[in-house]
């Protein structure tokens, strides 16, 4: 690899990186809070409520990303409707907000799970006996069972935060000029595709590796207890 192309890739591959960070990030602030709602609409005691969760589950997970994002970008976008709404136009019609709805309702739908299986994995009895003791039932499951679930749930919850950087890579087919989008134009404006992916690929390690390194800190932290 020529040190001209890499200084002609560099700046272009970081700015498509920034993209990728902020899709990554916009993405998990949004799909958690939702995974988390879904998880516990999954354990509610009606059976509506639990049914419409659990479908929203099987349906996101059960179709590819990019079939989900082709079906916001260019399906939702031709409808009369969407297209004459302001709102839903400046989420349908802009390729980087398109991508960030699907992304964040997809990994939704596997954070679901995954907390859902934290929060089966708390101990009955801690629950009845924060009861006992006059928490109310948002207190009881902010001060014991969500703690409790999050510890059991955070090892899956980081595959899934690496598997969400990755499949930003997506958001490419729908105009958006993350950093595959990048070096898809590096690629057909300078024909080295083996260098140019190599450097995307890079950084895609790199933010994962950063990634884990993180969640191994938090979990970590929150486990400090068991720690001698």
């Amino acid at each position: 690899m020529s040190m001209e192309l890499f200084w002609l890739a560099l700046p272009k591959l970081l700015n498509g990186l920034w993209l990728t960070l902020l899709l990554t990030l916009t993405s998990v602030i949004i799909g958690f809070h939702l995974g988390l709602l879904l998880a516990v609409m999954r354990l509610s005691a009606n059976r509506a409520v639990a049914g419409f969760a659990k479908g929203y589950s099987a349906v996101f997970r059960g179709t590819p990303l990019l079939v989900q994002l082709f079906l916001f970008y260019y399906g939702l976008g031709q409808i009369p409707f969407v297209q004459t709404n302001p709102v839903l136009w400046w989420i349908i019609g802009n390729g980087t907000h398109c991508a960030v709805l699907a992304l964040a309702l997809n990994t939704a739908a596997y954070t679901s799970e995954i907390l859902r299986g934290g929060l089966l994995s708390v101990p009955t009895g801690l629950v009845e006996a924060a009861r006992a003791c006059g928490m109310s039932r948002l207190l009881c499951f902010r001060r014991i069972t969500f703690p409790l679930a999050i510890r059991q749930a955070l090892p899956a919850y980081g595959n899934e935060l690496l598997l969400l950087v990755k499949g930003t890579s997506l958001a490419s087919t729908v105009t958006v000029l993350e950093m595959t989008g990048q070096a898809k134009r590096l690629m057909s404006q300078t024909f080295a595709i083996l260098e140019v992916f190599t450097i995307a690929g890079a950084f895609y390690l790199l933010v994962n590796l950063v990634l884990i390194s993180l969640v191994h800190l938090l979990e970590a932290h929150l486990n400090r207890h068991r720690i001698r």
